[in-house]
């Protein structure tokens, strides 16, 4: 266990798989964490799960329900850590969703904008408002890390939705990197594929390929995921991880299926 270093983090989507694995590591590696999800509940779990490593996991480990998906929501969270920290030093754009997996035509309208409000929209409406706090800090800057997705390379089948928000969520890096220079604000983007959580189920069960074949495929732990944002959030601000890909060795990825 490494000391205390309190600097602020703030992960979405912690409720749960990767956000919840990060925002424990988090706490694990010193760092007081905001944890930020649509369920008061799922949050308090997480954090339960967090222990108590330094004898202040109330002042550690804090919850705030928050719908990224919504402006003023995102804007009174941010509100809160202002208020509450006066400070961040890093954000983990990790709340996303799936939709079911149908042929392109068939995918509801509804369900496409719902995965362009969660995936792309919420990074953004975060990004933004972390950049105001990083901005006007002092000492100024901090890291943005977002979660992509082996899909942010190549699709699956019948999965236009996501796939299409996480691409997005490549520019939305590129730029931001690229716009918070000259404020000292490294953004980069982690790109996991297989990782076990609830929402991976299905991939190790048997899962539709290219071909139009149901296969399983391999995972891993989520904590290797979680402990890789920890190792990019550990860099100082002069060196960023720009894009870093973690993958079940054996998933089939890397040339023809």
């Amino acid at each position: 266990m490494n000391d205390p270093h309190n600097r602020i983090a703030l992960v979405t989507g912690a409720g749960s798989g990767i956000g919840r694995a990060t925002a424990l590591a988090l706490v694990a590696d010193g760092w007081r964490v905001i944890f930020t999800g649509r369920r008061l509940e799922a949050l308090r779990e997480s954090i339960v799960q967090a222990g108590d490593p330094f004898g202040d996991i109330d002042a550690r480990a804090l919850a705030a329900p928050a719908d990224v998906t919504r402006p003023d929501s995102v804007s009174a969270l941010f509100d809160f850590v202002r208020a509450r920290f006066g400070r961040l030093d890093l954000l983990f754009n990790n709340a996303g969703i799936f939709t079911p997996s149908v042929p392109l035509e068939d995918l509801p309208h509804g369900q496409w904008s719902a995965a362009v409000d969660t995936n792309l929209t919420g990074a953004f409406l975060c990004t933004q408002q972390a950049f105001r706090i990083m901005k006007a800090q002092r000492p100024r800057g901090g890291r943005i890390i977002n979660n992509g997705s082996i899909s942010a390379h190549a699709p699956r089948p019948q999965s236009v939705a996501y796939t299409a928000t996480k691409h997005a969520m490549t520019g939305l890096t590129k730029a931001a990197a690229l716009d918070g220079r000259q404020h000292d604000i490294a953004v980069g983007q982690i790109d996991i594929g297989n990782a076990v959580t609830g929402l991976s189920e299905g991939i190790g069960a048997g899962i539709l390929q290219a071909d139009g074949s149901l296969q399983g495929e391999p995972r891993i732990d989520v904590a290797h995921a979680a402990k890789a944002v920890v190792q990019m959030a550990a860099l100082p601000l002069d060196a960023n991880v720009m894009f870093m890909m973690l993958m079940a060795t054996k998933m089939p990825f890397v040339g023809r299926g």
